[in-house]
């Protein structure tokens, strides 16, 4: 063991859960003989990085690329980052304790605005320099990927590169790049606008934001930033070895990813519209990646993931052909998203295996009318349907969705809510015998509607603190009480979502001053703390209350507008105008093209059933 391995572990006594720090788990990768070194970040603990999919398939990959190794970091919590910083003890990756200071990139997921000021504290207890321009030749290349890079610009001084879009080609060109690069001798500068060169990645240090916050390209960088995409799929198999870890963890099961995108249109959904388009793995290669996954791991349970797994074309042959195999062995399968029909209840009791633990759908609005606003195609009596056909199935509880602060919201809609609680429970009671309706619950999850940059609704503002206060206290009024359990998101943590999901890089000042009052981990509850937040606006001279709930015109500029998801901006508008009407728009993966423009601009087909659909 090595004297920084032997330092770090004499800190293991002293802290919480120190399983978040130990090394050499089931199936992690040791390669000792490397040249080059990436450490994968997930900004947040271990628990939760590890059910990072995401993580898991770079992980995967960079460890087959010969010379190159791939090992993990987690931020650590307060106390075990206490202990580092008074020991002077620089934070390393687990699988060989290199500091990340000594590795040749650092790549950090962007999962969620709440987390950018724990990149700053994995940076800060790395030893790095938090800023880009204060970097030289021997520091790692910090590069930042995941949903948020969509509008990294609140983080753009802190990055030396941020990739958009999908990484299991673009990865492995970005090595290649550096390595290439570090070969040749080149400084800082000239690696930077070599790695601008490939495709999908941005270099926020080559563009300069004008008087509006909108960045603009310095001489030889694009003008636009397109994502990249996997066009093939299945030619990029599942991990089937991925790491166990040695405690509990944050979805503690096998995952196989079975469909990438979304086209339900949902126009409040980013990750919808920044997926596309659909593309589908095929029967035997899903069912054949869980059985190997599960072989690989000893895992008890399989989760088929997506954004909506109940979509995949070929959905009940696999359940039917993974239940054969795994009859008798006592592992479950598990579906994380169902759409309200009586086709999701049919899936959810084929993989039930007799237990109905509960369902979770997800209506959004209380009021068809608000439904066809945000582009929910669901009815209410598509969803009465769905419970009274569980709960006479043998279901006793069900989980709803909804938001407040969705556009052209009134108080009506927010009653409907109540009201559609109310004819749930009582058409879930009436299915079940008089004997048993005591046990029958609903669960009712209310979040406030976030504008997210790349959809519909980004031009769109959100509501005020005191009117999310005033509308929860409607909604409050109008819920039925008995066999009903109601939970908020913070407000407040919503508040500052949206202003970081709005924000051009003038936020950066607010999100170091942030940090250095010592916020972290704000997307916990019980370390959040907005006044942290206010104070560092107040000092970077920031409004926040004009980011988030500032209405923008269609055509004003947009701090994200020169990286694009391949929707083009032209549909954007014309889903918002169809949304203040209240009109719908299909699903374009099961009708005709509704001219998002993402296959034609992205060169892919939809990929259905292993078929593929032209553009």
């Amino acid at each position: 063991m090595g004297e920084l391995a032997q330092r770090t572990a004499a800190l293991f006594g002293r802290v919480e859960r120190p399983a978040r720090y130990l090394d050499s788990e089931w199936g992690a990768r040791r390669r000792e003989d490397v040249s080059y070194r990436v450490c994968l970040v997930y900004p947040d603990t271990y628990e939760l990085g590890m059910a990072n999919q995401a993580l898991a398939i770079l992980y995967d990959l960079l460890n087959s690329i010969g010379g190159v190794a791939a090992e993990r970091c987690f931020v650590p919590a307060r106390d075990m980052a206490a202990l580092l910083r008074a020991e002077g003890v620089p934070l390393a990756t687990l699988e060989s304790v290199t500091p990340l200071r000594e590795c040749r990139m650092i790549g950090i997921t962007l999962p969620y605005e709440l987390t950018y000021t724990n990149v700053l504290e994995t940076l800060d207890l790395a030893q790095v320099p938090l800023h880009s321009s204060e970097r030289e030749e021997d520091d790692p290349l910090v590069l930042g990927g995941g949903p948020s890079a969509y509008n990294p610009e609140p983080l753009a001084p802190f990055l030396d590169a941020v990739l958009l879009g999908e990484g299991e080609e673009a990865a492995g060109e970005i090595v290649a790049a550096h390595r290439a690069s570090l070969e040749a001798g080149e400084d800082r500068a000239t690696l930077l606008r070599r790695l601008a060169d490939v495709p999908g990645v941005y270099v926020p240090s080559l563009y300069e934001p004008d008087s509006a916050g909108r960045p603009r390209p310095l001489a030889g960088a694009p003008a636009r930033v397109l994502k990249r995409v996997v066009t093939d799929l299945e030619a990029h198999r599942s991990p089937t070895c991925p790491v166990v870890p040695y405690m509990d963890v944050v979805h503690d099961r096998a995952t196989v990813e079975v469909t990438r995108g979304c086209t339900r249109g949902c126009r409040f959904c980013q990750a919808g519209m920044v997926y596309r388009p659909v593309r589908e793995r095929g029967a035997d290669a899903v069912v054949r990646d869980a059985l190997a996954t599960l072989e690989c791991t000893g895992y008890d349970e399989v989760s088929l993931t997506s954004l909506s797994t109940a979509d995949h074309s070929q959905l009940e042959d696999v359940l039917r052909r993974l239940a054969r195999r795994l009859e008798g062995t006592g592992i479950s399968v598990s579906l994380p998203s169902l759409r309200v029909d009586a086709f999701s209840v049919d899936m959810a009791r084929l993989v039930s295996a007799g237990r109905r633990s509960g369902l979770t759908f997800a209506p959004e609005a209380g009021t068809q009318r608000l439904r066809d606003v945000v582009n929910k195609n669901v009815t209410d009596d598509d969803l009465l349907g769905t419970v009274r056909r569980a709960f006479s199935s043998g279901w006793r509880r069900v989980k709803l969705y909804f938001m407040l602060g969705l556009p052209t919201e009134t108080d009506d809609d927010i009653r409907g809510i109540g009201e559609l609680v109310a004819r749930v429970m009582a058409d879930a009671r009436a299915a079940v015998p008089p004997n048993e309706r005591g046990a029958v619950r609903v669960g009712v999850s209310v979040s406030t509607f976030v504008p997210k940059a790349h959809t519909p609704f980004q031009w769109e503002p959100q509501l005020t603190l005191e009117e999310v206060r005033r509308r929860q206290a409607v909604l409050r009024e109008t819920m039925p009480r008995k066999g009903v359990d109601l939970s908020w998101h913070d407000p407040e943590a919503s508040f500052l979502e949206g202003v970081l999901a709005r924000g051009d890089r003038r936020l950066a000042e607010a999100v170091e001053a942030a940090w250095r009052a010592g916020a972290v981990f704000d997307a916990w509850t019980e370390e959040f703390d907005l006044g942290r937040w206010l104070v560092a606006f107040e000092s970077a001279g920031v409004d926040p209350g004009a980011i988030a709930s500032g209405k923008r015109e269609p055509g004003a500029p947009l701090p994200w507008e020169h990286l694009s998801s391949g929707v083009s901006t032209a549909y954007l508008r014309l889903e918002r105008k169809r949304a203040l009407a209240a009109e719908v728009t299909p699903d374009c993966s099961f009708g005709e093209c509704t001219g998002c423009a993402v296959c034609e601009e992205l060169g892919v087909d939809v990929v259905l059933g292993g078929e593929r659909r032209g553009t």
